[in-house]
């Protein structure tokens, strides 16, 4: 029989996510420490139907919305 209190402490496992644009599987961990909240690259919040991309489609996203957006300033 397993202890509750053995198996309460244990941290969350990180939940098991797939790239919405590439189908990649990623990690985010429910403790509030994802590796996108270190990532550089920032977009708005995601497009309708899409969820979490994997790091390097983030960054090709926020790679065309900054050329983009200097396209239109320019």
């Amino acid at each position: 029989m397993t202890n509750p209190k053995e198996t309460s402490t244990q941290e969350p496992q990180p939940r098991r996510l797939a790239c919405s644009r590439c189908g990649t599987e990623f990690g985010c961990d429910l403790s509030g420490t994802c590796w996108c909240a270190e990532e550089t690259a920032r977009l708005p919040m995601p497009i309708k139907g899409e969820d979490c991309l994997c790091r390097e489609c983030l960054r090709k996203a926020a790679a065309e919305a900054s050329r983009n957006q200097d396209g239109v300033q320019a």
